[in-house]
């Protein structure tokens, strides 16, 4: 636990970082503002100050304290930047790039911890937010509560798109391997409520959390319309 003075520190430095996300928010308004903006940046600025209100406001109502609040909203906020800047450079984010980049930032490496299959598939950028978000939350619990804190725990992502309906559908599955003991359901924080309430209530996707005997499994099935995202067809 910090010490009196350590404290007092991460105190005024969380203020300060605060009170720098908030001049930003006011600038991101001031822009939204703005006449002669494009309707698309401007409803992708309204997007991120909506999202970044939800990520401040939901972090403070799960923390335990200042530490722990300090070390998940950063870890949050930067999940959104990555995936605002692959979208701003782009105009779209590959999928496959959103979770290796979130793995990556825990240590977790393709073709060593973690397995990676799917089509390529490119998210539009209020798309792309949620769903790196989701990837942050689910790989934070298997490093804070899950199978990364085991020697032989492995994650694997894998992914397709089903056709036949009128609008395409992702299905993610998200497995977690080689625990010791079986998972066991945890508090309600601000992870599954990305999970079961954010990604439902922006994109429409079903999401189902099961807790098997070898780790967590999180499968998504997320709507694909063009204004979500699309599949790049192998050109072979």
């Amino acid at each position: 636990m910090a010490d009196p003075a350590e404290r007092i520190d991460q105190i005024a430095t969380l203020g300060d970082e605060i009170t720098a996300l908030r001049a930003d928010n006011a600038r991101l308004r001031r822009l939204l503002d703005e006449e002669g903006m494009p309707d698309s940046l401007r409803h992708a600025l309204r997007d991120t100050v909506a999202m970044l209100h939800t990520i401040m406001r939901r972090t403070a109502d799960s923390a335990t304290d200042v530490e722990d609040y300090h070390a998940h909203l950063g870890g949050r906020l930067d999940a959104i930047v990555r995936a605002r800047f692959l979208t701003d450079a782009f105009g779209e984010a590959e999928l496959r790039r959103l979770i290796s980049d979130t793995l990556g930032v825990n240590l977790v490496l393709e073709g060593e911890r973690a397995a990676l299959d799917g089509p390529d598939v490119r998210l539009r950028p209020k798309a792309a937010e949620v769903v790196a978000l989701a990837v942050h939350e689910l790989a934070t619990n298997a490093v804070e509560h899950g199978i990364l804190g085991e020697v032989a725990g492995r994650i694997s992502v894998s992914w397709q798109i089903v056709t036949g309906e009128a609008t395409p559908t992702l299905r993610l599955v998200w497995r977690e391997t080689g625990a010791v003991e079986p998972p066991i359901a945890g508090r309600q924080g601000f992870g599954t409520t990305v999970l079961e309430e954010m990604l439902p209530y922006n994109l429409g996707a079903q999401v189902t959390l099961a807790y098997e005997p070898d780790g967590l499994c999180c499968r998504i099935h997320l709507p694909l319309p063009p204004r979500t995202g699309r599949v790049v067809e192998d050109e072979a």
